[in-house]
């Protein structure tokens, strides 16, 4: 529970914050992870091992966090592009002169 709202903190405050990006979670994320991985699961102590563990679960709940607004802004923007392709094919259609406004003589 506790990296759980130690990664919605920092969700929170990237999104306050100009100067640190998603791609700075990401790119802090991966040696924590790795520092667990390596060192803090064989530590000795258990009040480090679930401190390592504390730390490396809260950056991967902010990293994949950053990684889901980057896949909804990538399916946003391709969202957008089609409704405009629908929305010219629509003016295109409905134009003076264009094929519905010719009536039969």
């Amino acid at each position: 529970m506790i990296a759980l709202w130690i990664a919605v903190a920092e969700g929170v405050f990237v999104a306050v914050e100009k100067d640190v990006t998603k791609w700075t979670i990401i790119a802090i994320a991966v040696p924590v992870l790795l520092l667990y991985l390596l060192v803090g699961r064989a530590a000795q102590s258990e009040v480090a091992r679930q401190l390592s563990w504390i730390a490396a679960a809260s950056q991967v709940f902010a990293a994949l966090l950053a990684i889901l607004f980057i896949i909804i802004k990538l399916f946003v923007i391709i969202l957008i592009v089609v409704l405009a392709a629908v929305a010219v094919v629509f003016l295109y259609a409905d134009r003076p002169g264009g094929p519905r406004s010719k009536s039969a003589p």
